[in-house]
């Protein structure tokens, strides 16, 4: 029986198995590789590594997060900087006439390495070649079986193998291995008489198993059952030692790249966050002097420049271990360094996902803490890519939409009615490829739920329902709708549907919370996260600006209930008064043309400047320019609970704002870190803008309170309660998820 998707957080008894793609792909490379030449094949390694590298430059050669010490962790031996561990996996006939050769080599410069050999591959390993390497102080490793990418095709077949494996282990006085492609089954490596692996990765999109560890640390992998244990034997774990340097075969041979660079800009960033630089070079593709040239091969100089810069560049503040003692090191730490396997996050955002603050603060923080996100979403403009990774997040823009406009009922429908169709398809692909841990999925609109339906019902993986509007009421805002009649009551029915089918509800205040919960019957599973403003992007700053403008902001959308057009009246009034005032208006929405227009009728079309939509990171250099912020929305409508994380984000970056006096944000402010002004009155707003641009004392005194207001109600108080929410769903498996692990072990077998 397969292990399932769904274990403890441990990184160790959590890794993701290998999928059927996964196997299918090495069945067919192993197929096809006597029937294409080898020059042929790296053609086409090359040609799907340039567009997988530009994907992954978020991730590769550096995973945000993965600098983050594992639980117990508590230093290198000697206090030492950094650790640096050599490997070498010998694939055939060529590399294992090499391996004394590259022995020397390293023997002169100071170092030692493991050399992993096949057993059972293409040639066989000389005894006397595995004397010689253990006699310099060199170790020996297993390297696979026969390498031929079916080591984990099912459990029962593994099981066979290894009892192969050990043999070999314990014919070679080895106690380490290393699986062919890099594949690996965590689970099952149990079944292993070895004190480490070294089989996974920290980052490495071109692996055929691309899913990385997420750690420059080595870490412990214990049998189930055992986590808790401070007096685990051997027997009962082993050490994982992922590689964290690019393996040569893929800079050099795959990506073409010129020197060995990557590899020394990677080891002084490991080496400033105190982790383990483990390199696997293969002697197969080492030219060494005197050899023809091969696009096969790359210069041994390139080898040798790397071990000269980590000697003189950090002499004795290194350690320089073998995998066997780290391994040692690992096993006898005081409190073996374990850590959480990273999920799989699936999201859907009916939104511009880099302008929607809200989804990128959960995704990034699931990111950085070395997690898979994929967030689907839409493309604003047709210079994006449809793909990019944006600070470790997988972005897909997997629809276009090209500005809000819709004024029609059935325009605004017939876009969400799309976007679910193709984003669900979407996401049952990537799932049906490697399951995904979890879903979360936003609003506007809350059917977009069923977009994971199917998904979820393949694994039983669980789903965060992200109410950021209340539909029922912000819909019959947006097109001007009594709160009553058939259309209302049918999006009330869509509300609790939508509400069944979730896990979990996130609401974005705490006024709608009772409402939410009791017309949808959720109140043992709801939780309030509001849009607390994120300080690593919206942060006080050195003013850009040198001219002698007042500048007034308002960033967001435009639509009726926001009173943007109230803004535009009262700011007539500035205009007159403080004749060097402009107004900046930053976003899109179906009132954008009235908004246009009604600028030109007040005679304002000089000082009243729109605006295309900005990224999070853009909007915020913009917001912290300005002289003063207004957030103008409308208390008789749907702005009157919906609560604006643009408050928040002014407050952040040092900038004094006037606010309505809406009920959510009397709720959450008060008179000492803003303005209020009466709702509706353009004159009212007018005065307190007025009084505020013509004091620049009041302006720093409100300003300095709401940066101790934010202090306390910033994003990064609130982000470990999101990542335990969503560890909480994540922790044990589901039946569902049980039975989908059992069925995939079947059809692998």
């Amino acid at each position: 029986m397969a292990m399932s998707k769904f274990p403890n957080n441990s990184i160790g008894a959590g890794a993701p198995p290998i999928s059927k793609t996964h196997l299918f792909r090495n069945r067919l490379y192993y197929f096809l590789k006597p029937l294409i030449p080898s020059s042929f094949r790296m053609s086409v390694r090359r040609h799907f590594a340039v567009s997988r590298r530009r994907e992954s430059a978020g991730v590769w050669p550096i995973a945000p997060g993965s600098e983050r010490e594992p639980d117990g962790w508590s230093g290198w031996p000697g206090g030492k900087k950094f650790s640096l561990v050599l490997t070498h996996d010998v694939e055939g006939k060529a590399g294992l006439d090499k391996c004394q050769k590259l022995m020397q080599l390293e023997i002169e410069l100071g170092f030692r390495s493991s050399f992993n050999f096949i057993p059972e591959g293409s040639y066989a390993t000389p005894s006397e070649l595995r004397q010689e390497l253990a006699q310099n102080g060199f170790e020996v490793g297993v390297h696979d079986l026969k390498h031929n990418g079916r080591l984990f095709d099912s459990r029962a077949g593994f099981r066979r193998r290894s009892a192969q494996i050990n043999r070999y282990l314990a014919d070679w006085g080895a106690v380490g291995f290393r699986s062919g492609f890099m594949l690996h089954e965590l689970d099952w490596l149990h079944d292993l008489d070895i004190q480490y692996d070294l089989s996974t990765f920290d980052t490495d999109p071109f692996e055929p198993q691309p899913e990385g560890r997420n750690t420059i640390f080595p870490f412990w992998v214990p049998r189930r059952g055992t986590l808790n244990s401070q007096l685990l034997t051997l027997s009962q774990g082993y050490a994982e030692l992922p590689y964290t340097l690019p393996q040569d075969s893929t800079l050099f041979l795959v990506l073409r790249e010129p020197n060995p660079q990557i590899w020394l800009s990677k080891l002084d960033w490991i080496a400033e966050h105190g982790g383990m630089a483990l390199l696997n070079v293969h002697p197969d593709y080492i030219r060494f002097e005197g050899e023809p040239e091969s696009d096969q091969t790359y210069p041994v100089a390139h080898y040798r420049r790397f071990l000269e810069y980590v000697g003189q560049r950090y002499q004795s503040r290194f350690w320089q271990a073998l995998p066997k003692e780290v391994a040692d090191f690992v096993t006898r730490h005081d409190r073996r360094p374990v850590g959480r396997r990273p999920l799989r996050v699936g999201m859907v955002t009916h939104s511009y996902y880099e302008s929607d603050n809200r989804v990128t603060r959960y995704a990034e923080a699931l990111a950085a803490r070395g997690d898979q996100v994929d967030v689907f979403s839409l493309r604003r403009t047709p210079e994006l890519p449809v793909q990019e990774t944006i600070r470790g997040v997988n972005v897909l823009r997997i629809q276009d939409r090209f500005g809000k406009n819709e004024r029609s009922k059935l325009g605004y429908l017939w876009p969400l009615l799309r976007f679910l169709k193709t984003s669900a398809a979407r996401l049952k692909q990537s799932h049906s490829d490697e399951p995904y841990d979890i879903f979360h999925i936003h609003n506007v609109p809350d059917f977009m739920i069923f977009a994971a339906w199917r998904s979820k019902k393949q694994t039983g993986a669980p789903i965060l329902l992200d109410i950021h509007d209340i539909v029922p009421e912000f819909f019959a805002s947006k097109f001007r709708l009594p709160e009553k009649g058939l259309l209302y009551s049918l999006l009330r029915w869509m509300e609790r549907t939508s509400a069944v089918m979730a896990n979990h509800v996130i609401i974005a205040n705490h006024l709608w919370l009772d409402k939410y919960a009791v017309r949808t019957g959720t109140a043992d599973r709801c939780s309030v996260f509001i849009n607390n403003v994120d300080t690593t992007i919206f942060t006080p700053r050195p003013r850009q600006r040198l001219d002698d403008k007042l500048i007034i902001i308002f960033p967001g959308g435009l639509q009726w209930h926001q009173g943007v057009d109230i803004a535009i009246r009262a700011f007539q009034r500035v205009k007159a008064e403080l004749p060097n005032a402009e107004f900046h208006i930053y976003g899109d929405g179906n009132a954008r043309d009235s908004l246009v227009s009604l600028s030109a009728e007040l005679g304002l079309q000089e000082s009243v400047k729109f605006f295309r939509p900005l990224s999070v990171r853009e909007i915020a250099n913009v917001m912290a320019d300005a002289d003063l912020g207004v957030v103008p929305k409308r208390a008789d409508s749907f702005g009157n609970e919906a609560y604006s994380t643009k408050i928040m984000e002014f407050m952040a970056v040092g900038v004094p704002v006037v606010i309505s006096a809406t009920k959510v944000d009397r709720f959450y402010f008060d008179d000492s870190v803003a303005r209020f002004f009466e709702s509706g009155n353009a004159e009212a707003l007018a005065h307190e803008m007025l009084d505020l641009l013509r004091n620049p004392g009041q302006r720093s005194e409100i300003a300095a309170r709401a940066a101790e207001y934010v202090a306390e109600n910033c994003w990064e108080r609130r982000k470990a309660d999101y990542l335990s929410l969503v560890d909480s769903f994540c922790r044990k498996p589901t039946a569902a998820a049980k039975a989908a692990s059992m069925s995939k072990s079947v059809i692998a077998a």
